[in-house]
């Protein structure tokens, strides 16, 4: 017999690499407080780690969705597939052009393009769609601040209507730099 809830559990299970941030940056002030010559800088550094490791920790919890969308999406050696009922394909990252927000049908998609045109639309709350924030984050000049705040909630004042699609609500996130022209 369990004496916590399956959602508080799963709630849990959710921040655990926030939890172990916390954890290690405990250890590091401790080994701080205890002080000397060794375990004070010993303890500095575990600190600094914990808290950069906090920081990207809190903002892949703050990435992941929750929700019901359709599909799966796998991450595999630098190719983002997306196994949806109606819908799929697959983007290698290092082909990747573009990637932008939409609002298709009352859901927010991931769309990715590649350098041939192709697009790939990936529903935001797909099973497996977590993996995709270390994949967008390793994009050359892609800050993962950026993605966190492309998922939050939308405002009030976001368009809600019953179009297919959103165009007021579409979000550029990351384009390819551009290469300069070698004459």
């Amino acid at each position: 017999m369990s004496f916590i809830r399956p959602e508080a559990r799963a709630a849990l299970w959710r921040g655990r690499e926030v939890f172990a941030a916390l954890g290690l940056g405990a250890i590091g002030l401790w080994c701080i407080a205890l002080g000397g010559l060794v375990l004070a800088p010993v303890g500095a550094a575990i600190a600094a780690l914990a808290a950069g490791f906090g920081l990207l920790a809190w903002r892949r919890l703050r990435f992941a969705q929750t929700g019901d969308a359709p599909g799966v999406v796998e991450l595999d050696e630098g190719q983002i597939s997306y196994f949806g009922p109606s819908f799929g394909g697959a983007v290698a990252l290092r082909e990747l052009v573009e990637l932008r927000l939409l609002t298709v049908q009352a859901r927010r998609v991931w769309r990715l393009r590649q350098q041939d045109g192709q697009v790939l639309l990936i529903p935001v709350e797909a099973a497996g769609a977590d993996r995709l924030f270390d994949a967008f984050a390793s994009l050359p000049g892609m800050d993962s601040r950026d993605l966190v705040d492309a998922v939050s909630p939308p405002t009030a004042d976001a368009a809600q209507g019953r179009a297919l699609v959103s165009i007021s609500d579409s979000r550029v996130i990351w384009r390819h730099p551009a290469r300069a022209v070698l004459t």
